[in-house]
């Protein structure tokens, strides 16, 4: 399942976690250990996936802080939550804007004083052709789920020599479109939405039709990302 471009333009596709009992902005604002469940409710896979949602509201750690201090501002961080990466770029110096779709996530960014914007990605965004990084990570490569698409929309938010620095699924192999619903701990669910999940090997293929290329990939603290570049 992919987002058209007229699904993106009317809002009809739900995004991540909205909709339903909103488990995520719950989650956001118990600001506790909680964890969410991403379930999958389309296709023969029927897995799910622990969301620690403690993580996206508690401070950078090492390996956020590794990222960021490799990259180059201003630096755009796609599905920013609450703001963790945004305020730990603004500690090593960059200049950066956090987006998100959540109206939660962007208000308690907000509440902390941090640059970011309550849209969409598929949305205008400020800057557009003139960020030196787009930030794709905390598994928001599965925006839309459409890779090919969200790349495509990213390159057009990067500079010409800039990067698109992306989270990727610990499978090399991993290449799932899907769709999902989160589920809370009182068992409420949102709405389900399209997701993907992609591992290095199918990134290098996705990156190669777009005529982008993996100038880097490496594993730390059990996380792998990986940096594209235009080819030309």
């Amino acid at each position: 399942m992919t987002m058209t471009d007229q699904q993106r333009a009317t809002g009809s596709v739900a995004t991540f976690g909205s909709g339903g009992a909103e488990p995520y902005a719950e989650a956001l604002r118990r600001n506790d250990s909680v964890e969410l469940i991403l379930e999958r409710t389309t296709g023969s896979d029927a897995s799910s996936l622990m969301m620690d949602v403690a993580r996206w509201n508690s401070e950078a750690d090492h390996v956020d802080l590794t990222l960021l201090r490799s990259a180059t501002g201003p630096l755009l961080d796609i599905g920013c939550g609450p703001g963790r990466m945004v305020q730990a770029a603004l500690d090593v110096g960059l200049e950066v804007l956090g987006i998100d779709v959540s109206p939660t996530a962007i208000a308690i960014a907000r509440e902390s004083g941090l640059p970011v914007e309550l849209c969409s990605v598929f949305e205008p965004v400020q800057g557009e052709g003139a960020w030196q990084t787009v930030l794709l990570v905390d598994g928001n490569i599965g925006i839309g789920g459409d890779v090919p698409a969200l790349l495509q929309r990213c390159m057009e938010l990067v500079a010409l020599d800039g990067e698109i620095v992306v989270e990727l699924h610990a499978d090399r192999d991993m290449n799932s479109i899907y769709t999902g619903r989160l589920v809370g701990a009182d068992g409420g669910q949102s709405e389900s939405f399209p997701w993907a999940q992609i591992g290095l090997n199918a990134m290098v293929e996705v990156a190669d039709e777009l005529d982008l290329r993996v100038r880097q990939a490496w594993e730390l603290g059990g996380r792998t990302f990986c940096r594209l570049a235009r080819t030309r």
